[in-house]
């Protein structure tokens, strides 16, 4: 549930917020006020994960407000909920979360309720367990220690680096000395290669223990394996999202959520391991066709501001899927929105020609001159 703080001069103003909060589900307000000062001293005392607030208040602006609010609790999400757009610079200067302006539809709070769940998620021990060990494939490859101080583990060599991730990759299974060797140090001298992997591996042990990590690199057979049951992986949480998600086939903003908050980017991007690609490949496309199924869930069940969400989440993981453009041009049109319609097809036709060197497809052409003659 999370939790919410309203505060505005309006009674009535605080009433409409309030009902609004509550068609978009999950929501809790713990607190509505519109006296600011009493607002700040509360905050002590009640559990809040955002704060609503107007910017024009009697006694005190909702930009100071939110400044002390934000000095007294920094992961606090401030959301602007005002009738000017002159404070949107101020407001983004302070790091708020949104600026709506009023009157916003139903579905503009269900996108800023989505983002803050995001975000929160992202942030919560459930979610990361951030006062232990863990280990993040989806965005790069890294070990991230204890905290409260963030620290990534530093390796010895990047050799050291990608043993242990390919280990990871196998996910606790024992994989042969030879398919280690060919896979990291291909076309490298056998006997050079394997003496070297046994010195990486023992600075892998050494590291791990010295750190404290939850890990273990065995001896199995002819092989190596990682034991990590106690060690959180994110990929581990993600596929088990995905399958969540796909079980469930229905309009799931939590879930939504943390799939979007755990996707911090493709699996081990940047690390250039070949042998990573074709899990890459795949986990990238499983998300993309879990977006594709929020997208008909949340259409269907009349979320427009989440169904939009999750076509644009695809098109930044394929930007010259032509299929999924066509079907976020027709959405907008079908809401009215030809303009929001036009640039995904220059962005689509940008990606395919400009980049690519490709032509468009005959249904995207088709649907391009139908936005002439709408136009």
């Amino acid at each position: 549930m999370l939790r919410v703080m309203l505060i505005d001069d309006e009674e009535d103003a605080l009433d409409l917020l309030e009902i609004l909060l509550g068609m978009t589900g999950d929501v809790k307000v713990v607190g509505r006020y519109t006296n600011p000062v009493r607002a700040w001293e509360e905050l002590e005392t009640i559990g809040v994960d955002a704060v609503f607030l107007d910017v024009q208040m009697p006694g005190m602006k909702g930009t100071d407000l939110a400044r002390s609010l934000k000095a007294k609790r920094p992961q606090l999400h401030v959301v602007f909920t005002t009738a000017y757009s002159d404070y949107a610079v101020e407001a983004f200067e302070i790091q708020s979360s949104d600026y709506l302006l009023k009157p916003f539809t139903p579905d503009r709070l269900q996108l800023t309720v989505s983002r803050i769940w995001q975000a929160v998620f992202s942030s919560s021990p459930d979610r990361a367990r951030r006062n232990e060990p863990r280990i993040q494939c989806l965005g790069g490859f890294y070990v991230h220690l204890l905290q409260p101080e963030p620290q990534l583990l530093a390796w010895r060599t990047n050799k050291v680096k990608e043993i242990c991730a390919f280990l990871v990759h196998h996910r606790g299974k024992p994989v042969d000395t030879a398919a280690i060797v060919e896979a990291v140090w291909p076309e490298h001298d056998w006997i050079k290669a394997r003496a070297y992997l046994y010195t990486c591996l023992s600075y892998l042990r050494r590291s791990l223990a010295h750190h404290g990590i939850p890990a273990e690199v065995r001896k199995v057979g002819d092989g190596f394996a990682l034991a990590s049951d106690e060690l959180l992986c994110d990929v581990s949480e993600f596929e088990a999202a995905l399958a969540q998600a796909s079980a469930s086939g229905t309009a799931d903003e939590r879930l939504y959520a943390k799939l979007n908050a755990l996707y911090e980017g493709d699996y081990m991007t940047g690390c250039d391991y070949a042998w990573a690609i074709p899990r890459q490949l795949a986990l990238r496309e499983k998300y993309a066709a879990a977006l594709r199924r929020s997208f008909a869930a949340f259409r269907k069940a009349g979320n427009a501001a989440l169904a939009e969400d999750s076509l644009r989440q695809v098109l930044a993981l394929a930007p010259d899927s032509e299929p999924d453009g066509r079907e976020l041009i027709r959405f907008y049109l079908e809401t009215g929105r030809r303009s929001e319609a036009l640039k995904v097809f220059q962005q689509m036709e940008k990606t395919v020609r400009g980049q690519l060197g490709l032509e468009l497809e005959e249904e995207t052409v088709r649907l391009r001159n139908g936005l002439n003659e709408i136009g």
